[in-house]
Order: structure tokens, then sequence, then C-alpha cells
């Protein structure tokens, strides 16, 4: 992250990576922060980004709450890389009980697509720059008392 930040390119890097998002994605980064950025990878590849927009915090019904975030280069789309990645970012926020949203763009098939076999299956409308808003709840019997 601190090659991002700098604007340093490393050879591990995808030649399309990074983009504006995973730029944007690197402000975020703080070391041993869990809640934190984190990059894609194929073998030794950086394809993109996903993290959390911070730790979670309740939200209006009191339960803990955190958005992700994820982008992949255009070449590593619709190889399941998204998919497999926030799979394993849920499963740290199930976890710790925390139930997880994502906001993504009515015309982003492929995510929508992503967001669906992940479980987001509520829609709490749109937000100010006309993303959709989805929630995935937590799972029975994870929820933090």
């Amino acid at each position: 992250m601190a090659d991002l930040r700098g604007g340093r390119r490393r050879p591990e890097w995808h030649p399309d990576f990074p983009r504006t998002d995973d730029v944007d994605a690197a402000t975020l980064w703080v070391e041993g922060d869990p809640w934190g950025p984190r990059s894609i990878v194929r073998g030794r590849t950086v394809l993109g980004s996903i993290g959390f927009f911070g730790p979670p915090a309740p939200a209006q019904d009191g339960v803990l709450e955190t958005e992700v975030g994820y982008g992949l280069v255009p070449e590593a789309r619709g190889w399941g890389f998204a998919t497999e990645a926030l799979t394993a970012m849920l499963e740290a926020a199930d976890a710790d009980g925390v139930r997880v949203r994502a906001s993504v763009s009515p015309e982003n098939a492929t995510s929508l697509k992503v967001l669906a076999k992940n479980g987001f299956t509520g829609l709490r409308g749109s937000d100010d720059d006309g993303n959709l808003v989805m929630v995935r709840p937590v799972p029975e019997g994870r929820s933090l008392p």
C-alpha cells in the first residue's frame, strides 16, 4: 500500500493496476487495521483491491455494520476473483457479527452477481450517486450481543 500511496510501480502489478479506485483505497490503509483495504492477487499478480471503508459502527437498528468495496482491472473481471475475495472478507465480518453493505451502480450487472453470490439480499434504496445500496445480513447465530 505504501507504493500505491507513493506513486511507485511494482513489477508484480498487472499492467492496468492501479486503477484510480485502488489508489483511493490505499489512502484508507493503516498498518494492522483488519478493516482496511487489501490487494486481490492471482498467483503473484495484483489485479485489484478490496476492503472495508472503516471499522464497523452501529447502524440505525443498532447492528454493527460496515461497507465493503472492491474492483479489478478489466482483464480480470468475470473469472471469480472478486467473488472469492469478497467471500474471504465476509468470513472475517461474520466472525465478528458485523453486517456488511455495498453500493453498486445499477448498470454493473457483474458486480450485482458478485453481491448476490455472497448473500447480499437486502436493498436499502440508492445513495446520493444513484448507486444501489445492498446489504448482507449477519448469518444466523453470528450476531454479537
